[in-house]
């Protein structure tokens, strides 16, 4: 099995894993806590747990409530749905080294159109209140733990008794196959693709899920929206948009096509994004920062631009890819090389590298608009206290480490051919620095 055994040593998987099962749920209740009850200080949180210890951890930990697990099971149970039901082009991934070619449907921005549209009229006529999911949130975030552990297990086992295809496999490590997967493309059925729910329709949907609640949840305190949570929901709201514009690109990146579906990738989506990305408009509910019309227009105008650039530098791969590297880049023909690489299977093929446009000032260029645009939505919180910066600083750390294994991967795959591109294209992230 070629993947899991390359993406890192067993020693960092092992101190990674060992991180990830004990460290993150804590972080998680504990950022939650901070925001909600703490007044977003770190240092009133370790205070508390100074004068309490593991005790203090307990107390202060939700227990999963019927209500926390009835809200979940909604939302996934209707994305699922949606998943399912709704129309859309039907798209083919890219050819894994086991030589299968996943086919999707793409219908991720009608099911985010479905999904707002839904979520904010059961509110507007009174169904429901978002305010509800925001009083609960410690529970939902406790039970969400919880529920994506069971379901990694549940995905270890249907990988060793149930593989949907023949990328799957055991490396012969339990702990490396649990934490990065056995299966590449899991699916339950034919049509239902396990890594597309977890990844997309229920944390990248959760994702502008919460950005609203945490809006509503002050329009219902204060009776009306601070300029720093309009500014941070709205950027929000444009970066998720621009997700499902792009999902079926999203379809060939690292995630989808090279990360198996195991607790690395599905805890993560499960659980970290929906607490952790959205943590900035969390903070800001109880702490609603008066910006003034010329700051607040400043940072979502600078947040809109990175993230078109972000999503410019994916739609530019995408046209190149589309074309066969016969589309116009800034207005010229591109530079490109003709990289040939081996299947598993022996069999020869060849792709086109992009040496220009935002591909030739740095090899993951796209990243820097990326970490930019969540430090504008960031923005908005002000100085008053470092928790709300989390994220970025997460988020930097995330893309750098995947900027390497992306490197080091197609240095395997392309050898030469890759060496060549790095000649030309020098820089990995920053261009002129990294």
């Amino acid at each position: 099995m070629g993947e899991s055994k390359t993406v890192h040593s067993p020693l960092l998987t092992y101190v990674s894993m060992l991180a990830l099962l004990t460290l993150c749920p804590p972080f998680v209740i504990l950022l939650w806590y901070t925001m909600v009850h703490a007044d977003g200080s770190v240092a009133i949180t370790w205070e508390y747990l100074k004068h309490h210890g593991f005790e203090g951890l307990r107390t202060i930990w939700p227990k999963p409530s019927l209500i926390a697990w009835k809200i979940i099971a909604s939302f996934a149970v209707f994305e699922a749905i949606l998943q399912l039901a709704l129309p859309g082009e039907r798209v083919e991934g890219p050819i894994s080294p086991a030589g299968n070619q996943p086919v999707y449907k793409a219908n991720g921005l009608q099911a985010y159109a479905v999904t707002l549209i839904t979520y904010l009229a059961i509110w507007w006529f009174g169904i429901f209140s978002p305010a509800i999911v925001y009083d609960h949130l410690g529970e939902i975030f406790s039970a969400l733990i919880l529920g994506s552990f069971i379901f990694c297990i549940f995905l270890y086992i249907k990988g060793l008794v149930a593989p949907s295809s023949s990328d799957s496999g055991s490396s012969g490590n339990i702990l490396i196959d649990f934490y990065w997967g056995m299966e590449l493309y899991p699916r339950i059925g034919k049509n239902f693709d396990i890594k597309v729910f977890t990844n997309c329709r229920f944390g990248m949907m959760s994702w502008a899920v919460l950005a609203l609640t945490y809006s509503i949840k002050q329009y219902e305190e204060n009776g009306r929206v601070s300029d720093s949570m309009l500014v941070n929901t709205a950027l929000m709201l444009v970066y998720v948009t621009k997700f499902f514009l792009w999902e079926a690109g999203y379809w060939n990146t690292m995630d989808i096509a090279h990360d198996r579906a195991g607790f690395y990738i599905c805890w993560g989506c499960l659980v970290w994004v929906p607490s952790i990305y959205t943590s900035p408009g969390l903070y800001l509910v109880n702490h609603p920062v008066h910006l003034g019309a010329p700051l607040a227009l400043f940072i979502l105008f600078a947040g809109i631009l990175c993230i078109y650039i972000n999503y410019d530098c994916d739609r530019q791969r995408q046209q190149f890819r589309k074309t066969n590297g016969k589309a116009l880049i800034w207005g010229k023909v591109p530079s490109k090389i003709t990289a040939t690489y081996y299947m598993t299977n022996g069999e020869k093929k060849s792709s086109l590298l992009l040496t220009s446009g935002w591909w030739g000032l740095a090899r993951h260029f796209h990243y820097v608009p990326e970490i930019l645009a969540a430090f504008f939505w960031t923005l908005p919180a002000l100085f008053n206290h470092i928790l709300p910066y989390f994220y970025v600083v997460f988020l930097t750390i995330l893309l750098f480490d995947r900027a390497k294994r992306d490197d080091d991967r197609c240095r395997n795959k392309y050898q030469k051919f890759w060496k060549l591109y790095c000649e030309k294209v020098p820089y990995r992230v920053i261009p002129g620095i990294h």
